[in-house]
Formats: structure tokens, C-alpha cells, sequence
């Protein structure tokens, strides 16, 4: 029976491939200590990682493009000091279902603690939606953080961590990134990340949230598949200008800590007045989907409370959960 291959010796042959460049087929066998057809099938198994590697006779395998694994030494050391003060506990995994289930699972007394992978197999987005993670073309983390009492505003948390995610990205050189309520990170008309929060608790009691966050870093059309909506990359947007991921991943977990300890001396009050700075909805026609139906008025921007307020038929309306789409002047939705 063939031996299983083990995380280690495929991200062995990932950090071969990592610089680019055609890579000798027969000193990458060497270098392992292994066979051409045993590193046939190492390279096999990363193309199901989702790497993109190239084969040419007589030139070896390419990685295109060249990756920078994620490595919490470097993150923790990127890190704002008042956010590495506050964080307890920094870990990077190579793959995983979830790094939002990894949070929920561990233990508490960590917080707050980040999780991120290089690779996720059951990654999720807001409404049940799968979240594509192909193996380093992202970012892919949580953030675990634990309120000693229930947060009033709670439901707010994630426009919170919206802004703080497009306040660092800005830093980093988007600056047209914007927010489509309640936490799609976007430019223009393509989407570039996304947040999901879930919370475990009771009323009356602490609660505990976990935070993720997914930006698309480099993933090709390939990598992502048959995606229902436009996209875009943070090395499209910036091209050799973008930030290296390691400095990224610290740029936003930095913002995130920050603004999850903002959130727990003062609610949302300290965010609600920069929604508007990021309001991609801003003045738009839309659509909003709801439990009650459809919904179509012009987006007026959000309460205090974080709700969505719509005007339609001379009515305000304050609206808490939907799937929002901006109908363009053809009349399609985006």
C-alpha cells in the first residue's frame, strides 16, 4: 500500500516552488529524497491544493504566481504594539475546514486569539454561502474575542470590523475600497472580501465572537472557479505595488483587534459616524431581500443602531437583515 504524504513534506516541496521560476524536476526528487514519480505525485496533490504549477519537459514545474507563505512569527512581529499587547494567542495552519470553526472549538481562556490558513476546505460566507480558499491566493483568519457582557449592539459587530478591515486596506494602497452593507468589502463593482461573524453565548451572560475575514490576495480565474458575482484581487487592484501577504494579514488583524477593543468600550457609536466615508451604497437604487420580500427604494446610508435605511414611497426603513443588490440604469442587479 503506498504511503500517505504528510503535510510537512508537501509544504517541503510548496516552499521549493514558492520563488517562481522553473524548478529542475530531478534535483527537487533529489532534494526531497524521493522519486520522479513520487514527486509526480506530490506535485499532483498540491494542484488539488489549488496551486497552479507548470510542467515543461526538459524545464521542471513552475509555482506562477510566486507565493509568500503566511508565518505568525513575521505577522506577530508586523503588528501594531497595542494590538500584539492585546492578542493572546497567533497561530498559522497550512489547511483547514474553517478558521471561523477552529475559533468556535478552542478554548476560551485564549482569547482574544487569530487563527489563519493557508487554505481552507469548507470555508463560509455570510447566508451560507462557500467561500472559495484556494491554497495561498488569500487571506483567510479569525479573530476570537470574548465580551464580559453581552453587547447591546452586538448586531452592529460586523460593520465594525468592516471598517476597520477597509481602513487597513486603504492604508495599504486601495484607496477606493468601500463597504456594500453589511460587510462586503468592494471595489467598484467587484467584490474583494468579505466578513463573517458568529457569536456563543446567553443574554444576560458573556458572549464570545468570532470574527472572519477573507480577501482575495492573488487567486486566479482558474482558482476561483465558477463564482456567481464579479471579483476582484488585491494584486489586480495594485499590481506590484501590493503589499506582501505577511504584512497584509498583520495590517488587518492589527485594525481588527483594535477596533473589537473599541467595540467593547463604547459600542458602535465610535464606527457609526465613518460608515459613510466607506458607503458604497450611498444614494443607490436597490433591491433588499427579506424574510417580508423585496424591497426597492434608494439606500439613505445606516442608523445608529447599524441598520440599513431605505427610503421608499416616502418612507424610511430601517432594515436589520437582506440581501441587498444595486440596480443599475439597465436595470440589472450588482
Amino acid at each position: 500500500m503506498a504511503r500517505a504524504l504528510n503535510e510537512s513534506e508537501l509544504l517541503a516541496l510548496v516552499d521549493a516552488l514558492a520563488p517562481g521560476g522553473w524548478q529542475s524536476g530531478e534535483k527537487l526528487a533529489a532534494a526531497a529524497g524521493v522519486t520522479r514519480a513520487a514527486l509526480a505525485k506530490r506535485i499532483a496533490r498540491l494542484r488539488e491544493w489549488g496551486l497552479e504549477i507548470h510542467a515543461e519537459a526538459g524545464r521542471g514545474y513552475r509555482l506562477d504566481p510566486p507565493l509568500e507563505r503566511l508565518d505568525a512569527g513575521r505577522i506577530d512581529a508586523l503588528l501594531p504594539q497595542a494590538a500584539r499587547e492585546r492578542l493572546r494567542a497567533l497561530a498559522v495552519l497550512a489547511q483547514t475546514d474553517s478558521t471561523n470553526q477552529r475559533l468556535l472549538e478552542a478554548a476560551r481562556d485564549n482569547d482574544p486569539q487569530a487563527c489563519f490558513a493557508e487554505m481552507q476546505t469548507a470555508g463560509r460566507g455570510r447566508r451560507g454561502r462557500a467561500w472559495r480558499s484556494p491554497f495561498g491566493a488569500n487571506l483567510y483568519f479569525s479573530l476570537a474575542w470574548r465580551f464580559a457582557n453581552w453587547p447591546a449592539q452586538l448586531p452592529a459587530l460586523p460593520l465594525a470590523a468592516g471598517i476597520a478591515c477597509a481602513r487597513a486596506l486603504r492604508a495599504c494602497g486601495l484607496r477606493e475600497v468601500k463597504l456594500k452593507w453589511p460587510n462586503d468589502l468592494r471595489l467598484g463593482e467587484a467584490k474583494l472580501g468579505g466578513i463573517l461573524v458568529e457569536q456563543r453565548g446567553e443574554a444576560g451572560g458573556d458572549c464570545r465572537a468570532v470574527i472572519g475575514v477573507g480577501v482575495n490576495y492573488a487567486m486566479s480565474a482558474r482558482q476561483a472557479g465558477a463564482l456567481d458575482q464579479a471579483w476582484t484581487t488585491v494584486r489586480a487592484a495594485l499590481g506590484e505595488r501590493a503589499p506582501a501577504r505577511n504584512a497584509l494579514a498583520a495590517a488587518l488583524l492589527g485594525e481588527l483587534v483594535n477596533a473589537l477593543a473599541r467595540f467593547e468600550a463604547g459600542g458602535f457609536a465610535a464606527f457609526a459616524s465613518q460608515w459613510s466615508e466607506f458607503d458604497a451604497l450611498a444614494d443607490q437604487p436597490v433591491h433588499v431581500a427579506g424574510s417580508g420580500g423585496v424591497l426597492a427604494g434608494i439606500a439613505r446610508g445606516i442608523d445608529a443602531q447599524g441598520a440599513l435605511v431605505v427610503e421608499a414611497a416616502g418612507r424610511r426603513h430601517h432594515l436589520y437583515a437582506g440581501q441587498v443588490s444595486i440596480r443599475t440604469p439597465s436595470g440589472t442587479a450588482a
